[in-house]
């Protein structure tokens, strides 16, 4: 009868799957006895980890810690040196210096661009730099992972290569100030007002109100019309038979009225000079005028100049030729072979057109006889 019990919980134990009607097999019951066993090893698994987690947990905290800490200090250093910068500007732009330079719109917006590329570049290499370390924190070999990335960084690379291109391009193109914001640029593809300077794209706004995207990696050569001066230069034709001295006088007059009056004596930089004659021809020559002007304003002197030489010409009874003026010159010259009569077949009275010219008699018929 002692034996019962003993083979009851053995039973128990160990139950022996019994099949059932429908063939799938009974439940595993754990007993009170596995369950203790399973919080035991669970608990002294814990206890035996349990200072190697707390280190690594401290130490992922430390380096998050030490990154956004980095990261801030870097960008408001970044961020104090953009303001040094502003400051500078300001500063230049009150004093005689000020007016030689380019805008200070253009100053700020440059210094903006290079901030935000700084905190870009500085945010990626902590944080980056963090995340490899919380990765070396868990015991991860970085080999595979870094060879991985590298293989993906030289795929994409060749994938977006038009993408990198011009985002390096934009880049040497803010920190080389090559142009920038209200500058007239000849980019090759497109010429017009910078309106805004992007790390791949600039616009630019053209003669006739048309907004161009230009990538920063199809530009090949600048042609910067608004950094240091302009050059303004009128080319006046006159006839060959003027007295040159009294044309110069007269451009000489214009030039030096025009130098003492505003805005004209800020927007020029250097006394308009009568160079000399351009070109000589048989009936007309060409007198060059020059000026050196404020960046942008070369075509604004240019009009202006040429309404003035043209008032004044016209004063002085100076003609100016060329174009249509020659034409009318031409036509004013009589015609020698005007009165004469160009000769014609009908004056002889015997050539065949004559003949056929003349009117047809009409024949009268016979009377028949009766």
């Amino acid at each position: 009868m002692s034996s019962l019990p003993a083979a009851v919980l053995a039973a128990g134990a160990s139950p022996s799957p019994s099949p059932s009607p429908s063939g799938s097999t009974a439940p595993v019951v754990p007993t009170l006895q596995d369950a203790q066993e399973s919080a035991t090893n669970a608990a002294s698994w814990v206890e035996q980890n349990w200072s190697t987690w707390l280190a690594m947990g401290l130490q992922i905290l430390l380096i998050l810690v030490i990154a956004v800490a980095l990261r801030a200090v870097v960008r408001r250093a970044i961020t104090k040196l953009i303001e040094r910068m502003n400051r500078t500007v300001q500063a230049v732009d009150g004093s005689a210096l000020g007016g030689l330079l380019v805008n200070a719109e253009r100053r700020r917006q440059r210094a903006a661009a290079i901030g935000s590329v700084l905190r870009s570049v500085a945010s990626f290499l902590i944080l980056g730099t963090a995340a490899l370390m919380v990765l070396g924190t868990f015991k991860i070999n970085l080999a595979p992972l870094l060879a991985s990335a590298g293989v993906a960084g030289v795929a994409i690379g060749f994938g977006a290569r038009n993408l990198v291109t011009d985002f390096l391009s934009g880049v040497f193109m803010i920190l080389e100030d090559q142009y920038g914001v209200g500058d007239v640029i000849d980019a090759g593809v497109a010429t017009g007002e910078v309106i805004e300077v992007g790390l791949r794209v600039t616009k630019l706004r053209g003669d006739n109100g048309e907004i161009w995207y230009v990538r920063n990696g199809e530009v090949k050569r600048i042609g910067n019309l608004s950094q240091g001066w302009a050059t303004a230069g009128v080319d006046v034709t006159v006839r060959a038979s003027e007295d040159l001295d009294r044309v110069k006088a007269t451009l000489d007059e214009v030039a030096e009225k025009m130098g003492k009056e505003e805005p004209w004596n800020e927007l020029l930089w250097s006394p308009i000079e009568v160079l000399g004659l351009d070109s000589v021809l048989i009936d007309h020559m060409v007198v060059r005028v020059s000026a050196r002007t404020m960046p942008g304003k070369s075509v604004t002197v240019e009009r202006e100049l040429r309404w003035r030489i043209k008032r004044a010409f016209d004063a002085a009874s100076i003609r100016i030729v060329g174009g249509a003026t020659a034409v009318e010159d031409q036509q004013d010259a009589p015609d020698p072979t005007a009165a004469v009569a160009a000769p014609v077949v009908y004056s002889d009275a015997e050539s065949p057109q004559s003949a056929a010219a003349t009117p047809i008699v009409p024949q009268r018929s016979a009377p028949s006889g009766k």
